[in-house]
């Protein structure tokens, strides 16, 4: 211990080992005004989904609240009002599991003819103890949390580039995808012989691939915006690990869902809060510093942690640019929906 204590006494009296000073943190109180801009974020009505919305809807921001629950969904709205009253917020009933409610919520979002400036990807689903399928026979990670989010980003895109048209080449100006991926995903490994786990299904196994799979979506609609000379931004996120009802939520048995909120407690007050979880999010979203096919996290210790936003770490998998691609034509035919031609042509 003396040891310790004289080598903090020397690199206290040496400005040459002293640490660097750190410039001002990114907080969500430098998010710019929003006013006029349209937000939609699916999975809002909880976690991080929720707390990105609260934040975004104090900067003047119009929030469409895309649940799957009409009574989760209003009380979320609820919450919200109560909170932060005279805020501008909508619910639309939208079930990422079903590309039959995706198609009729992308329909119903289009025929209003406005501009969409910022679609939050974050809703998800997470481990399921059992294999599960989504209304059109997917398993229910890969469904939703990529599937669901790949068609409604296809779908939605018009109205993202109607916003595009209205912008300045000025990142704070400029429409932006963000996705919302997880540490996990650098475990994942995309299995094209078995996407949907039908041979052998691994709750976690399954999670981390769709994370994977995120990410790679991500990265390749940023070279393809890029290629086609949008202003559309594609970014990346992740929280951490943050208690969430991602983690507390699911089929378990009573034993385990009481095990579950036990260390969903141990993760908020050792971890992150759902609030604090959703920094990254919005830093996507809104910072002029965010950049396009930017992934951002966290920067505590092994990114599951802090109050400090910056570059997440990002797997070599998560790199491959041609299983990015066979992964985004599978996607195109899992969900009948091909995309970006149109944009292509509308840059063009």
């Amino acid at each position: 211990m003396p040891g310790l204590l004289a080598e903090k006494v020397r690199i206290f009296h040496d400005p040459l080992l002293r640490p660097i000073p750190m410039s001002k943190k990114w907080q969500a109180s430098d998010i710019p005004s929003l006013a006029d801009k349209r937000v939609l974020i699916t999975g809002a009505n909880s976690g991080i989904g929720y707390h990105a919305a609260l934040k975004l809807a104090r900067k003047g921001a119009h929030i469409i609240f895309a649940c799957r629950d009409q009574r989760r969904g209003e009380a979320a709205l609820a919450r919200v009002e109560a909170d932060s009253p005279g805020l501008r917020m909508e619910l639309a009933i939208l079930d990422l599991a079903s590309l039959s409610s995706i198609h009729h919520f992308a329909a119903a979002e289009l025929a209003q003819h406005r501009p969409l400036h910022l679609l939050i990807n974050n809703a998800g689903v997470m481990t399921p103890p059992r294999r599960k399928e989504t209304a059109d026979g997917f398993e229910v990670q890969f469904g939703t949390n990529v599937l669901g989010h790949f068609a409604l980003t296809a779908l939605l895109m018009p109205a993202l580039q109607q916003a595009a048209g209205a912008s300045s080449g000025n990142a704070a100006e400029r429409p932006r995808v963000v996705t919302i991926a997880s540490i996990a995903h650098k475990r994942g490994r995309i299995n094209f012989d078995d996407l949907n786990s039908t041979r052998s299904y691994s709750p976690m196994g399954a999670y981390q691939q769709s994370k994977l799979a995120n990410l790679l979506i991500a990265f390749e609609l940023d070279r393809r915006l890029r290629a086609a000379n949008s202003r559309i931004m594609s970014v990346a996120a992740h929280p951490g690990v943050a208690n969430t009802n991602l983690f507390q939520s699911g089929e378990y048995s009573a034993v385990e869902k009481s095990l579950r909120t036990f260390v969903g407690h141990v993760i908020g007050i050792a971890l992150n809060s759902d609030s604090e979880g959703a920094l990254p999010t919005l830093y996507a979203s809104t910072s002029d510093d965010a950049e396009d096919g930017g992934y951002y996290g966290p920067q505590g210790f092994l990114e599951m942690r802090g109050h400090e936003v910056g570059r997440a770490k990002i797997a070599a998998q998560a790199t491959d640019t041609a299983c990015a691609v066979r992964l985004w034509q599978v996607c195109e035919e899992l969900t009948g929906v091909k995309f970006f031609s149109e944009v292509a042509a509308v840059a063009s």
